[in-house]
């Protein structure tokens, strides 16, 4: 079996190939995935051997109702990822693969899929153990300087102007934005985050493995958010407490 195959049981009877695809898609590009609909099982295959190991967190995960079980006879989940080497790229770029496994985590729950506290503390074990990639590591600063530049001028990031004067820097953000049309640039989610207040935050949340199951669920909440309302940039979370049933 090839160390990027994971084996999925115990799926709904109306979970299909096409749903499989997209649930499983957020770990990494998939190669092939065969499809057994009678006894309820499917053979996945990823290009990236570190996209199998992130569908192995995902065992206990819901999809179409059922509680999946996912398993490898090839795969080790604590083996180290390999570093991939990159060359220098003219524009930042990250594969699914690269980012945190609690950033993945968050985006399954945004997209409205169920994942229990067990997996995303699992997903939060993973990213303390194998620490952040480079290569996101990477991604995410040079969105942080490029930002930055516009904001604070040459060397300046844009959390670190918005740590030196939060509410001052977030004006001046919005100013540069009307007036270079920064907006029109700003495609990814990072990039809008990292324009607001929040954006210490969800820097916080990408690069540091410090983080707990709730932090998850916020993030969520931000990319459920943006997913809603692409134009605008992630709020914070309300401070007033939720009223509580007894």
């Amino acid at each position: 079996m090839s160390p990027s195959t994971i084996k999925v049981s115990n799926l709904a009877p109306n979970t299909t190939e096409q749903n499989l695809k997209d649930f499983f898609t957020f770990c990494g590009n998939i190669t092939s995935i065969d499809y057994n609909d009678k006894e309820h099982t499917a053979t996945v295959t990823f290009e990236k051997p570190s996209a199998a190991k992130t569908a192995l967190m995902l065992n206990g995960g819901t999809l179409d109702g059922s509680h999946l079980t996912v398993t490898s006879d090839s795969v080790n989940p604590d083996e180290p990822d390999q570093p991939e080497e990159k060359g220098p790229a003219t524009h930042p770029h990250i594969d699914q693969t690269d980012k945190p496994r609690a950033g993945i985590a968050a985006e399954y729950l945004a997209h409205g899929y169920v994942l229990s506290d067990h997996v995303l503390r699992r997903a939060i074990e993973i990213d303390n153990t194998q620490g952040i990639s480079k290569s996101f590591m990477s991604y995410f600063t040079a969105i942080d300087k490029s930002l930055g530049s516009r904001v604070g001028g040459p060397d300046q990031t844009v959390t670190g102007k918005f740590q030196e004067v939060l509410t001052g820097a977030h004006a001046k953000a919005k100013e540069v934005d009307q007036q270079q049309g920064i907006s029109k640039i700003a495609e990814s989610y990072y990039t809008k985050a990292l324009q607001h207040p929040l954006g210490m935050k969800v820097r916080s949340f990408y690069t540091s493995t410090a983080k707990q199951v709730t932090d998850i669920h916020e993030e969520a909440k931000r990319i459920a958010e943006h997913k809603k309302n692409p134009g605008a940039t992630p709020q914070p979370e309300s401070t007033t407490p939720a009223s509580s049933s007894t």
